[in-house]
This record gives structure tokens, sequence and C-alpha cells, in this order.
């Protein structure tokens, strides 16, 4: 077994799996995730299952639960549920298997995957949004864009912006935040990237969804094709974009006028989030393997905001800024 003999979390999985009538013959680690969840592949009688240990995450595991009635009821692939108790942190899923989109799109014609991902996408956008589910409003799409000074200049950087800084970094995100805020409101699943989609039948499968929201139309359209470990080429990503807009129009989906543009901003203020949230995770949480991908997001900033006057100075204001390093929490 892939669990420590002496990891008391681990052994009150184990009680607790045995409580649901399952004694598994074999457990291996599936490692974590930017959480400190853990995820566990286990060798059962009746097949493979995957069990979830996400410690004093109540809320995490509740959410987890009614987003995944909110996407099987838009007909998307997302794990069965066999067992769950969100008080201590326990979830027995389906297992939708062990190659993510992430591998299989390098190794693949990407052109089924691609369709597969979008055609879901449009089934989840075309169902009403609950109105329980937390509202991505311009409050919390600022709140975001607050991660990108405060962790990946100040801390990662060590950079101290001065007044005039502060000014012109307002002045841009501004735009962002007017041209999400305007756009029409659906599910988002917020993550929508290719380690979240699994290659499974019918596929994708779609994994991590417990942070939906409503928000912002584009914005898993635009997680997909400027993704944070993959890139597609502008030409490519076009062809991919005008699949999603007549699949959508068909839909019946409101897009915005300008398709492109809306994909530019939304996805630059995801592109400074994760920045912020990388250089967090290096400082504060001791993990610095994500920020090494910062350099393809600084690119895609660079795309995403220098063809609009209004986020050109954002995007030399980034620009200016020095090279990333990668390196290890200070």
């Amino acid at each position: 077994m892939a669990i420590e003999r002496f990891d008391p979390r681990g052994e009150r999985m184990i009680e607790w799996l045995r409580a649901q009538g399952v004694a598994p013959m074999a457990i291996h680690s599936m490692g974590g995730d930017a959480s400190n969840r853990r995820y566990f592949r286990l060798d059962t009688p009746r097949g493979t299952r995957v069990v979830m240990d996400a410690p004093d995450q109540f809320a995490v595991c509740e959410a987890f639960r009614h987003v995944r009635r909110v996407m099987a009821d838009a007909e998307l692939h997302v794990p069965i549920i066999h067992a769950a108790d969100s008080a201590a942190g326990f979830m027995l899923l389906e297992d939708l298997g062990d190659r993510d989109y992430l591998g299989a799109l390098r190794d693949e014609p990407r052109e089924s995957l691609l369709t597969d991902a979008i055609d879901a996408l449009v089934r989840l956008q075309r169902r009403a949004p609950p109105d329980w589910l937390p509202r991505f409003d311009a409050s919390r799409i600022a709140g975001e864009l607050a991660l990108f000074p405060d962790w990946y200049v100040r801390r990662h950087l060590g950079i101290e912006p001065d007044a005039r800084w502060w000014s012109r970094w307002h002045a841009g995100t501004a735009v962002l935040v007017e041209e999400m805020a305007r756009q029409s409101r659906v599910v988002v699943h917020r993550d929508y990237m290719v380690r979240n989609l699994m290659v499974a039948t019918p596929n994708p499968g779609i994994i991590d969804f417990q942070d939906a929201l409503v928000g912002p139309v584009v914005y898993d359209l635009a997680s997909l094709l400027r993704d944070a470990f993959f890139s597609l080429d502008p030409a490519e990503e076009s062809v991919w974009i005008d699949y999603y807009r007549d699949q959508a129009r068909a839909a019946e989906i409101m897009l915005p006028d300008n398709l492109s543009r809306a994909i530019d901003r939304t996805a630059a203020q995801r592109h400074l989030k994760v920045l912020g949230i990388f250089a967090r995770l290096c400082h504060r949480d001791h993990k610095p393997g994500y920020i090494a991908d910062a350099a393809r997001f600084l690119g895609y900033l660079q795309r995403e905001l220098g063809d609009d006057p209004r986020c050109r100075d954002l995007a030399r204001l980034i620009a200016d800024l020095p090279s990333p390093d990668g390196g290890a929490p200070a």
C-alpha cells in the first residue's frame, strides 16, 4: 500500500473505506494538486476506484457534490460519487483513468479531443445556472487580479511598486474587469484546462470542478485554449474559436460581439491571477514547481494586451518587470 503505516490520516481513510464495505487490495498514490488534497487509486474486487482525501475541507466536499449534480444534469461525464463523508473529508469516486488531455494532446491527433472538450463546454453553458452557485462578479474578478502584484511582483520579484506603477496597473486592469463583467453569464468550471480533462468514454471525463461559479461566457474557453501547461499555435487556436462560436450560437448562447477580443481580455485576467497563485504556491506553500511556467504566461499576456490601446500600457508595465527565474522559495 502507498499509505505509510504511521500516517494517521491515511489510517483513518482506510478505516473509513472499510466502513463503506471497501477493502482495497492495493492503494496507489496519485499525488495531490495545488491544494492540500490527496488522491489515491484503489484496486478492489469491483475494479479501480479513486478516493479523495480533503482534510478540513467540508465546504469543498459539499461544493463538489452539488456542482457534480449540475454537470451531470448537463450530460457531462463527471465521476460518480460512490460514498462521501464531507465532515471527515473523504470521497470515494469513479476512476476516470490516468490519461489526461495534457499527455494526449501531445501524442494524439487533437481534432477529436478538442471537439469533445468544446462540445461538453457548450452543453454546460446551455444549462441555466442554479441560483445557489456563487457569482463571479466584478469584485471577485478584481480580487483575483490583486494576487499578481501582491505575490508575483512583491514576493516573487521582490519589487515594491510606486504610486505611478499602481496608477498604471489600476487603469489597465479596470479594462479587464469591465470586459469580463459585461459578458453573458453561464456556469463556469473555472479550471477547464487540459490537466482537468481526462480521456474517457464518454469523452472527456471532467474533474476538479468544485470551484465552479456563474461567470463570463468565454472564461472556460480561454482556460482551455490558453492553457497553463500547453499552447496552441494562434492559427490553430482561431479554428477552435470558430468551432466554438458555431456550436454556441446553435445552442443559443449569447456571445460577445468581438469574441476574439473578449477571449484575450478574459485570458489576461486569468493569467495574471494564476501567476499570482503560482508565486504564492512557491513562497507560502513551498511548491516551487508551478512558477517555472511563468514565461508561458508572460508571453500570453503580451499577445492578449498589446493589440488594444486601452491595455498597451499595462502590457508595457508587465514587460518591464524583471525576467522570472522560477527560483525556490525565499
